[in-house]
């Protein structure tokens, strides 16, 4: 069972996230706004934070970028909107999935589950991999697969944790189609509930962190996309 610290300024919606979270054995700690929030991960540790854009005080997306100083505890970020600008910017600052409000409670508890088996997941490979180094254009793409480091000319760049996720997948698999349905399923897993337009969200990102080497993942349209290394 997990530690949730459940962040919205309306009460209401905190009680109902508390209510569904209890009723499937968690722990759930409240924060009313997005500098309470940072305050509790300074004080103490949890498995997951679900947590509000639009917050007095500090609004989710800063909340976010604070907490990333501290901790990479898995965040779920909930909007009332849910336009792709919204996503991008809340993927950018180190979220883990987004939900739109209105939402059901049972689907915000499968989507906690989701991601904490994801959590679960890459720690296990991590742990088990041996130290595993790759690198493309005579090592001005560097990528340490164990640590989830990765360097372009020798300077680190900083991903999201699902960009890491999908670049080393990339790696795995370099010059192969992958359909976007696999991608899902490898990436996210079958038990994932978001749009699968995610996937192509995420990619965006991927993209803008490579930099000078975007160029290497290539969508083949109507199938998915290749990494070409």
């Amino acid at each position: 069972m997990y530690h949730i610290l459940v962040v919205d300024d309306e009460s209401r919606i905190r009680s109902i996230i508390k209510k569904y979270a209890e009723f499937e054995g968690h722990t759930v700690t409240e924060a009313a706004d997005g500098m309470e929030a940072v305050h509790f991960c300074r004080s103490a540790e949890f498995d997951i934070i679900v947590m509000d854009i639009m917050m007095p005080e500090l609004d989710g997306f800063s909340a976010c970028r604070e907490i990333r100083k501290i901790t990479q505890t898995p965040i779920i970020m909930l909007s009332a909107r849910g336009e792709e600008y919204d996503k991008i910017n809340g993927f950018e600052v180190g979220i883990d999935d987004y939900v739109v409000k209105p939402f059901s409670p049972k689907e915000l508890m499968l989507r906690i589950e989701a991601v904490m088996k994801r959590v679960k997941r890459n720690y296990s490979e991590a742990v088990q991999k041996e130290n595993v180094v790759i690198s493309l254009d005579h090592g001005g793409l560097k990528a340490d697969v164990t640590a989830r480091l990765v360097y372009i000319d020798g300077e680190r760049i900083e991903m999201s944790p699902k960009e890491y996720d999908l670049f080393f997948y990339m790696l795995a698999n370099r010059n192969i189609a992958i359909s976007r349905e696999k991608f899902i399923s490898d990436v996210w897993g079958y038990d994932f509930y978001g749009d699968v337009r995610t996937l192509d969200t995420h990619i965006k990102l991927l993209r803008k962190s490579l930099g000078r080497y975007a160029n290497l993942i290539v969508t083949l349209r109507g199938v998915g996309y290749r990494f070409e290394g």
